[in-house]
Formats: C-alpha cells, sequence, structure tokens
C-alpha cells in the first residue's frame, strides 16, 4: 500500500513539472544543438504581382506638365495609386500598358521612367506598393497589419499581432506566400537563432501567418509560481482524496 502510495504520488509531480511550459518550448533565439540549424539565404527583393496597387511618383520641373497633373506651379510632385491588370500592365498619365509584373520595385520604376521621358524629358519616377499588408491568423491573434519598412522580419510581424500564445505550436509555424507556381507553404520552428537572416526571416506583402495550437496545449498551464503550485495543490487534493476511498 504505501509502495503504490509512493509510485502515485511521483507520477502526480513528474506530471505537475511536465505540463508547466518552460523556456525550452516557447523561448526564442536559442542555441540548442536539439533545434533545426537554418542557412542564411539571400534577401529577394519583393517583386510586383497582378492586383498589386503601385503607387506612382513623379518629379518634374515642367510647369505645364505640373499644372495639369496636380494643378500647381513649379517643380510637380504628384503622387497616386494604380492597380496592376491582370495582363500584367499599368497605365499611367501620358503613357499606357508599361509591363511591371515580376519585376522589382526599383526595375519597374526604370521602366516607367524611361517611357515617362518621351514625353517629359526631366522626369524622374519612384514606385512603391500601397497594398503592403500581411494577416496573421491561429494563435498568435488574427488580423490584417501593414508591413512599416522593407525588410521586415517574422518578429516584427509577430509582434504587432500581439505575439504567440503559448498554446501555439513553436515547432510549426506556417508562412503561406503566394509566388509564380502558386501558394507556397513554408513550415519552421521559430525557436532557433539561425531563423535570423534564413528564409523565414523575412515577411512580404500579401504573406499569412498561420500559428497552429500545440498538440499539448490542452493539458499545459503557464510556467509561473502560483500556477506551478496550483498544480501541485491539485495533484496532492487528488492524492489525498485516492487514499481516503482507498480506507473506506
Amino acid at each position: 500500500m504505501k509502495k503504490n502510495t509512493l509510485v502515485l504520488t511521483f507520477l502526480l509531480v513528474v506530471f505537475g513539472f511536465s505540463s508547466c511550459y518552460n523556456y525550452k518550448s516557447i523561448g526564442l533565439l536559442q542555441d540548442r544543438p536539439s533545434l533545426p540549424d537554418y542557412p542564411k539565404a539571400e534577401y529577394i527583393d519583393y517583386k510586383i504581382r497582378i492586383n498589386d496597387e503601385v503607387i506612382y511618383r513623379l518629379i518634374t520641373s515642367d510647369q505645364t506638365i505640373s499644372r495639369l497633373i496636380q494643378g500647381g506651379t513649379g517643380i510637380g510632385n504628384y503622387m497616386m495609386s494604380y492597380r496592376v491588370y491582370p495582363d500584367g500592365s499599368i497605365d499611367l498619365p501620358f503613357i499606357k500598358n508599361i509591363k511591371v509584373v515580376g519585376l522589382t520595385l526599383k526595375d519597374a520604376g526604370k521602366a516607367v521612367e524611361t517611357r515617362m521621358r518621351e514625353v517629359i524629358p526631366d522626369a524622374e519616377v519612384k514606385l512603391s506598393i500601397a497594398n503592403k499588408t500581411f494577416m496573421v491568423i491561429g494563435e498568435a491573434g488574427t488580423g490584417i497589419y501593414n508591413i512599416s519598412r522593407d525588410r521586415f522580419t517574422i518578429y516584427q510581424a509577430l509582434s504587432m499581432s500581439g505575439e504567440i500564445r503559448h498554446s501555439g505550436d513553436y515547432q510549426r509555424i506556417r508562412i503561406l506566400r503566394e509566388g509564380d507556381n502558386g501558394t507556397q507553404i513554408l513550415e519552421f520552428d521559430i525557436r532557433p537563432k539561425s531563423l535570423i537572416e534564413s528564409k523565414y526571416y523575412y515577411i512580404y506583402p500579401n504573406d499569412i501567418i498561420y500559428v497552429q495550437r500545440a498538440s499539448s496545449a490542452f493539458y499545459k498551464v503557464e510556467n509561473s509560481w502560483s500556477n506551478f503550485v496550483g498544480v501541485i495543490s491539485s495533484s496532492l487534493s487528488l492524492l489525498f482524496t485516492v487514499l481516503y476511498y482507498q480506507r473506506l
């Protein structure tokens, strides 16, 4: 009887420890050999896709063009967004059917500027994306957020949505990303330090970040002193109840 009681007590204590979240299971920037080691990858500039909203900025000293475009005088500085058509082109004032799909913003800006200088010799053109947003769903909140800077990272994205809940599966974060051959699913463990500058590190416009609920989250609790005491207290209460009924 005494031996069985000791075994039961041991099992309850083990359960109490194993049911708590700890740094190894949810900590970021870890440098443990047991975690994946992701190789560094060169940053790839975003390429314009169909239905993107391209912001077009024209700078010119031509007063006539400036008045036509913005009703002003002197140096013109005009900005407006234009949708990329299904054929991969955009139409701008004075020029039509400029192919931009598949080009980086820098290359597309040069293409537009070359065409624009056929009409405005001193034209300077800058392009950017108006719809620079990403989506988060699952155990890291739900919402659509703006990409606020170039080379936007997974850490910045998740901090905007409220970080990953401890119930999330840190080992299987997924990014759904549109590509030339359809939607690509990138799955990775967010805990290792080697994630920095890997192919999973940067977030692009239209990315969807999905954090699924961990299968072990049903029985785990937050790893704090109060929660730990609660688990142990519940375990001992269960133990005393079992012992009480065994004596009846």
